[in-house]
């Protein structure tokens, strides 16, 4: 028997629709498998182990692991447990607690926002190596009203403790009174980080919330809830982390 499964019922089975349609996909030179244009029916692939993608998009393999959104909330310690009895990730777990899960990456007790989740490691440790250099949004509300002078040297560039930071992306969202609110996208996993660089131009971190992580958005997911990661979005973030 020829190995594999034939291309239109992978796609098929990751939800894009009828067979028919799929194979119309096919037809329309619309799918490539391992970099290649397949426009021909028939073609058997390995969706474990080929990489599948639908006019540039990649499809991920049938899922053996769990990938998960959580809403961290604040004052939730990032660990699966604790000896000093805190509340932790496992706390809002449920039956999934016993799926053998950890958290990718961390945010610090006091802030909150989207964490993932995984049973995956190989996934994990990929997401987590600088190399790979995913980007992370935060929502911060600081101290003062921040001058755009101040917004821009956060854009070139700013020295820490230990070694320089520069975010990708500084965005005000609202000041006035005796705050200002600011949206962030960096690349950087340094502990602290977000609140060590408004410390540093003199603006302290009141409130902090991580909103995406690459293509991952918090969206509308409440604080203590979790969710499956799409499809769409699980295709995005191999790409981002090499798999």
């Amino acid at each position: 028997m020829t190995e594999g499964i034939r291309l239109q019922k992978v796609l098929a089975a990751a939800g894009l629709g009828s067979r028919r349609h799929c194979e119309e996909l096919i037809e329309d030179g619309l799918v490539q498998v391992n970099g290649r244009t397949i426009d021909a029916q028939g073609v058997r692939v390995d969706p474990l182990t080929d990489v599948i993608r639908v006019d540039g998009a990649r499809i991920p393999p049938p899922r053996r692991h769990l990938y998960l959104v959580f809403h961290k909330p604040r004052g939730v310690v990032s660990t699966m447990d604790d000896p000093q009895g805190r509340t932790t990730i496992t706390d809002y777990l449920g039956r999934r607690s016993k799926e053998g899960l950890f958290h990718v990456g961390r945010l610090d007790t006091p802030t909150e926002g989207l964490l993932l989740i995984t049973n995956d490691g190989d996934f994990a440790q990929r997401m987590m190596h600088p190399s790979h250099e995913i980007s992370k949004t935060y929502v911060a509300e600081i101290e003062g009203v921040i001058e755009n002078v101040t917004l821009r040297k956060l854009s070139r560039g700013i020295k820490l403790d230990d070694g320089p930071v520069r975010a990708d992306e500084v965005k005000l969202i609202q000041r006035g009174g005796t705050r200002s609110i600011v949206q962030v996208v960096l690349h950087e996993g340094r502990n602290r980080i977000v609140r060590r660089m408004f410390d540093a131009v003199n603006h302290p971190v009141r409130r902090l919330t991580r909103i995406a992580v690459g293509p991952v958005k918090l969206g509308r997911l409440k604080v203590g809830e979790l969710r499956d990661l799409t499809s769409e979005e699980l295709g995005a973030l191999m790409d981002l982390a090499g798999l």
